[in-house]
C-alpha cells in the first residue's frame, strides 16, 4: 500500500489539485511560548507547496509546514490557523518529504504514534525519520546577571520498520555494529571499504540494504531484520 501511495505522490506532484477541504482540517492556535528562543518550532520556516492525499477522498493542493513541537501539519487560511487531521489514511508531501501519520509499536509493545517521514521503501522493510525538539531553557548568570536565550534544536532520529514494529537506528558506528551483531564482521568490513558515514542519510540507507542482503542469504528460518534488533531495544 505504501509503495502505491508513494507512486501517487510522484504522479500528482506535477498536476493541478483541488484545494484542501475544511473537513480534513481542525482549528489550532499558534504556539507563542518559545517566541524569544533561538531556533524554530518548525522543520522549515516558510509554508511550502504541498500535496495532501486522503485515501477516501482523493488528492488536494495546499501550502503546509510541519510543527515539530505539536507534531502537526499546519495550514494557514487568512488569519485562521489549522492543522491537517491526524489519521493513518491521510498523508502529505511537503517539499519532497513524505509525511505519514503512523501507529507503530516497539519490540516491547510501547506505542510510538506520530508523523514519520518515509526515507526508504523496500518489500521487507521501511526506513523512516522522525523530528523532535531539544529544548534548552533560558539561563541567567548569577554573577553578571546577563541572561542567555533559550534554544530550540531539531533532532532527527531514524527508524527501521517491519510489519508495524520499529527499532531506532543508532548513529554511532560502534552501537550500530552492536545492533546488527549477527552480521558484525561483514558490516564492519563494508563500513571501512565503502567509507560509510552513518549521519549521511544515503549511507545509512546503503548500510541497512547491505544488512538486508546478508540476512537474505541466511539459512535460518527467521530472516526478519528486526529479529536480532528487537532483543536490544
Amino acid at each position: 500500500m505504501k509503495k502505491i501511495l508513494l507512486l501517487l505522490f510522484l504522479i500528482i506532484s506535477s498536476t493541478l489539485l483541488a484545494q484542501l477541504p475544511r473537513n480534513l482540517l481542525k482549528s489550532t492556535e499558534r504556539v507563542s511560548t518559545f517566541d524569544e528562543y533561538d531556533g524554530s518550532l518548525y522543520m522549515k520556516a516558510r509554508y511550502k507547496e504541498s500535496s495532501v492525499i486522503d485515501e477516501k477522498a482523493g488528492a488536494f493542493d495546499a501550502k503546509l509546514k510541519y510543527n515539530i513541537f505539536t507534531d502537526a501539519l499546519e495550514y494557514n487560511q487568512g488569519s485562521k490557523l489549522f492543522e491537517v487531521l491526524k489519521s493513518t489514511t491521510i498523508h502529505a508531501r511537503i517539499d519532497g518529504d513524505y509525511f505519514y501519520f503512523c501507529e507503530f509499536k516497539t519490540p516491547r509493545g510501547l506505542k510510538r504514534e506520530g508523523y514519520y517521514v518515509l526515507v526508504e521503501l523496500n518489500d521487507r522493510y521501511r526506513i523512516y525519520k522522525r523530528f523532535t525538539l531539544d529544548i534548552k531553557e533560558p539561563t541567567k548568570n548569577t554573577l553578571t546577571q546577563i541572561g542567555e536565550a533559550g534554544v530550540l534544536k531539531m533532532i532527527t532520529t531514524y527508524y527501521l520498520e517491519e510489519d508495524g514494529m520499529i527499532v531506532e537506528l543508532p548513529m554511532n558506528k560502534k552501537q550500530m555494529l552492536a545492533t546488527f551483531s549477527d552480521k558484525e564482521d561483514e558490516l564492519k568490513a563494508y563500513l571501512k571499504k565503502e567509507s560509510i558515514r552513518l549521519r549521511k542519510e544515503e549511507d545509512l540507507i546503503r548500510l541497512v540494504a547491505r544488512y538486508n542482503a546478508l540476512k537474505s542469504t541466511d539459512s535460518s528460518p527467521s530472516q526478519s531484520l528486526l529479529s536480532n534488533l528487537s532483543r536490544r531495544n
